[in-house]
């Protein structure tokens, strides 16, 4: 049994990453803390745990608020022409009766780590924000956790927020450089790869024609949504009834890594400069800057990614 403990900002792309990981047999999800990205923190959580609900877990998962803001400055405007205003592409999934625990988001990360004896996979698909506290307060948390899987990044492709700055680790530079210096494995599932894995919504209608029943209304919501969400991506990517595959593709990634082929590069982030603060800067040469090595996915599977998600549906 995969043990993941997620870290998210429940907008339209987490939502369908948590759906993949509640669904999928292998996989036992021990809890969810959310952060400022998308939506507010608050908002995240108020998502994720409907979302448990349309999944059928609700409950089941405890879920955590965390930070409101970066470790340094504040947020920007959230990205509503993506994840509309409700981080849910406007749609309004019934609401819950769970409430999140009332624990310090740290405490919350720490006492779930101890619990998976060293076999948690962290997975990441927001801002780092809550992991760098939570490496603060307990130095001792990289031994707890297995490896990290993080939504965020480019190596050679473009950014989405500055030329080659993507919004997760833009959002919080100093959390990201942190995390990345942190001694424990990671992998970076950034826009090398997701800009590559393209979901079109024919994909969407050919699996809810032949998923599980009780599976259903999953597929009708991931469709609603993703009207939304891909209108963004036409305005964001130039894509036509498609969208990149982000966070759902590092979801993949922390249960079958097989699906990219990776690079180990001594990784620092810019957290300076106008127009590079937030930038991977990884360095090939003999004598490196002061930094760890992190793995980075560098080239993927479109097909068997595509395939994984939606066969847990079937």
């Amino acid at each position: 049994m995969i043990k993941l403990l997620i870290d998210c900002d429940t907008g339209v792309d987490d939502s369908i990453a948590l759906l993949f990981a509640l669904h999928r047999k292998d996989v036992e999800v021990m809890g969810i803390s959310t952060s400022i990205g998308n939506v507010t923190a608050a908002q995240a959580a108020d998502n994720t745990m409907r979302v448990l609900k349309l999944a059928g877990k609700e409950g089941q998962v405890p879920v955590c608020v965390g930070a409101e803001k970066p470790m340094v400055g504040t947020c920007e405007d959230f990205p509503d022409f993506i994840h509309g205003k409700n981080g849910l592409g406007e749609i309004e999934l019934p609401e819950s009766s769970q409430k999140p625990v009332d624990m310090d988001v740290c405490d919350f990360l720490y006492e779930k780590a101890c619990e998976a004896d060293g076999e948690a996979v962290l997975v990441t698909l927001g801002r780092m924000t809550n992991i760098a506290h939570t490496l603060q307060k307990y130095p001792d948390f990289p031994a707890k956790i297995k490896r990290v899987v993080s939504m965020g990044g480019t190596v050679n492709g473009p950014g989405n927020v500055a030329p080659m700055v993507e919004a997760n680790i833009g959002g919080d530079p100093e959390a990201a450089d942190l995390v990345l210096m942190a001694p424990w494995q990671v992998t970076m599932v950034g826009l090398d790869v997701t800009l590559k894995t393209v979901m079109h919504m024919e994909d969407v209608k050919m699996a809810r024609g032949y998923c599980r029943e009780e599976c259903r209304p999953v597929l009708d919501f991931m469709m609603q949504e993703l009207q939304h969400y891909m209108k963004g991506a036409r305005m964001q990517n130039w894509m036509r009834e498609c969208c990149p595959l982000h966070d759902p593709l590092a979801m993949i990634v922390a249960v079958d890594p097989s699906v990219v082929l990776t690079q180990k590069r001594i990784t620092r982030v810019e957290t300076g400069g106008t127009y590079c603060r937030g930038m991977f800067v990884t360095d090939l040469r003999e004598q490196p800057i002061e930094g760890r090595f992190v793995e980075h996915c560098m080239q993927v599977d479109e097909r068997k990614a595509l395939n994984e998600l939606f066969a847990v549906f079937n």
